[in-house]
């Protein structure tokens, strides 16, 4: 079909078309959201999956519709620079529209959405392809929409302290893994700390858990213990970033989890650690 025919869509406030099957028009626009055309996938495939979602114009389908947007995170996993990296970021973003929805209505069995949880874990922490905005392509940006999903899962009803401290680990491995030769720089780790933030605001986990969580994310964030001959900045760049922006949306943010006053001085504690050589005392 046609972008004409989904422009029309568009223009019509995103309305179901009642010439084709939902199946039909589902199967199009889930192809179209692997498209390297911003506007066929970022512009019109996205916003109409998604509207319809909100809409509940899938509510008796959402497993399915979920299923199929977690096929769509394998697909060219392990490329890195290919044009597969829309369809997995995508599929991700979709994924996530599910799952807030399940979180408002409960449509989908708490072993869906664990099945799904598993799918997204797996494929955050495999992948490669971790480019922010591509030239002529628009964004792929797979560490925000993987965070966003990330997110959402957190909020799900079906997890608990010991599912939210996984995504934890989840989310502070990928910070550590991330090469230091492809920096995250198009706000990938605001969305990852506002994940967190999502997490923590279910107050299920206490500073028994995240203490030795924050040391972990910094075990990486100081250059100066990195060693070596090379420059150790690049290596410590995500994590340092991340502390910082855990400590900003920890201080900023609304309706703060119980648990800000403690966790802020467990942040600034590991901030204070991994910036030593700028926190000397000034000299004569």
């Amino acid at each position: 079909m046609s972008i004409g025919y989904w422009s029309q869509v568009q223009a019509a406030g995103f309305e179901v078309p009642s010439d084709r099957p939902l199946d039909d028009l589902t199967a199009e626009l889930t192809t179209m959201l692997g498209s390297t055309d911003a506007e066929v996938r970022d512009g019109t495939a996205y916003p109409a999956l998604a509207t319809w979602i909100e809409r509940g114009i899938y509510d008796d389908l959402l497993p399915g519709l979920g299923d199929g947007m977690a096929v769509g995170l394998s697909v060219g996993l392990g490329e890195s620079g290919t044009d597969t990296v829309f369809r997995r970021s995508f599929s991700a973003l979709i994924l996530a529209e599910c799952l807030e929805r399940d979180n408002e209505h409960h449509l989908v069995p708490g072993q869906k959405v664990m099945e799904w949880g598993d799918r997204l874990a797996t494929w955050f922490l495999s992948e490669r392809d971790t480019r922010g905005f591509v030239a002529g392509k628009g964004w792929a940006h797979t560490m925000a929409h993987g965070a966003d999903a990330i997110g959402a899962l957190a909020e799900s009803p079906h997890l608990a302290g010991p599912e939210h401290a996984v995504l934890l680990d989840v989310v502070a491995e990928r910070v550590l893994q991330q090469d230091p030769h492809t920096p995250l720089l198009s706000g990938e780790v605001d969305r990852m700390v506002h994940a967190v933030m999502r997490v923590l605001r279910r107050n299920t986990l206490g500073t028994d858990v995240l203490e030795p969580w924050v040391h972990h994310v910094a075990s990486a964030g100081n250059p100066y213990g990195q060693g070596g001959d090379g420059d150790p900045f690049p290596a410590a760049a995500t994590s340092q970033t991340f502390l910082r922006a855990l400590f900003v949306q920890l201080s900023l943010a609304p309706d703060a989890p119980r648990v800000r006053p403690d966790l802020l001085l467990v942040v600034i504690e590991a901030l204070r650690q991994t910036n030593v050589h700028h926190l000397l005392p000034p000299t004569d």
